[in-house]
């Protein structure tokens, strides 16, 4: 058996790769949904059961459109300044990693971007706390969980302006007040899906105050007024994304798969702690339930560890090329048995190799 830790495109439950492939088959009368038109009956209620499983998981309130878009969290970082940010006016972000970073680079184009507080400092592992936010912003941009470095922050600052988030990799992991915030953006490819599809959870009022001449493609206002289906939206991906929200609803839905998360983030972390052989990266009280990282007191052992834990069937630990060492990704789809069994052969290794 192979346990699929990998940082993303994440995990999916069996069932929706089986229900996913019939429907490649067949999903109509003998039609596949990757070649059905998405302007019919079918493929409209699949896009509003989408977006319906979006609200009722998170608990959206009224006020809040949710849009199915493309081009990833890296298009969100400059569709978010476009639309909310005027020419010359400025916009607060915590640089807490890449992503941040990539985020920042971005509003240059159409504002200042300042920088409220940063953990760069030292490298990223642990989330800067006690900072101000300029009550003169356009909005404030933070990123919830920081794949590479392994941080994630679990206190929303007080603010009084428009609160943005990147959730890419924590978002349906564990429940969240979305009133708290103006605009949360996800790459659908860690909780939600495939890669293909960016979840947007965009609250109205906040838009059409920007000076800024928007294109069409760009405009939330757009999508918004196009239910999603502004140009060609990518079918599959919406679908499989459909299949995988039924299957968290199933599953008692976020508050019930936050448990589990728990549960599978404390066994690794406390075989990472316990253990003499490795040593976890960040700050413990901002640890990431997602991504875990974690090197070895002694570096010549990962390698070794690394091909020995591939040979016993363990995917995707391997750290970040920009970091090294070890992230274990442990998103919802993946069971617990699977932590249980990296926990047990982590223990086997350092039987092996302690001195």
């Amino acid at each position: 058996m192979r346990h699929n830790f990998g940082a993303g495109p994440c995990i999916l439950p069996q069932e929706v790769f089986k229900q996913a492939s019939q429907a490649v088959l067949d999903f109509k009368d003998g039609l596949s949904i990757l070649e059905i038109s998405h302007r019919t009956p079918e493929f409209e209620a699949v896009v509003a059961e989408a977006v319906k499983l979006v609200k009722e998981l998170l608990n959206v309130p009224e006020g809040y459109s949710v849009l199915f878009l493309q081009g990833g969290a890296s298009l969100q970082f400059a569709m978010v300044p476009m639309n909310l940010l005027s020419e010359g006016k400025t916009a607060s972000y915590l640089e807490t990693g890449v992503w941040a970073n990539k985020a920042i680079k971005e509003v240059k184009n159409f504002g200042t971007a300042q920088i409220v507080a940063s953990s760069k400092d030292a490298n990223f592992t642990y989330i800067p706390k006690d900072y101000a936010i300029p009550e003169d912003s356009a909005y404030f941009h933070f990123t919830s969980n920081n794949t590479i470095y392994g941080t994630e922050v679990f206190n929303l600052p007080e603010t009084k302006i428009p609160v943005v988030c990147d959730m890419s990799s924590d978002i349906m992991s564990r429940v969240i007040d979305v009133s708290k915030y103006d605009l949360i953006y996800a790459g659908a490819q860690k909780n939600i899906g495939p890669a293909g599809s960016t979840v947007v959870i965009i609250k109205d009022e906040i838009l059409g105050k920007t000076t800024n001449k928007i294109p069409s493609m760009l405009n939330y206002k757009e999508h918004i007024d196009g239910g999603s289906m502004y140009n060609t939206p990518p079918v599959f991906a919406i679908y499989v994304a459909m299949l995988n929200l039924r299957w968290l609803k199933s599953k008692g839905g976020v508050a019930e798969i936050e448990k589990e998360n728990i549960a599978k983030a404390r066994a690794l972390y406390a075989e990472i702690d316990r253990n003499p052989l490795f040593k976890g990266t960040c700050a413990v009280e901002d640890r990431s339930r997602m991504n875990v990282c974690f090197v070895m007191e002694n570096p010549e052992l990962e390698k070794p560890f690394l091909k020995f834990a591939e040979e016993n069937g363990i995917e995707g630990i391997k750290g970040h090329r920009s970091v090294g060492g070890f992230r274990a990704s442990i998103y919802n789809a993946l069971p617990i048995t699977s932590v249980h069994t990296l926990v047990e052969l982590m223990q086997i290794f350092a039987e092996k190799h302690q001195k």
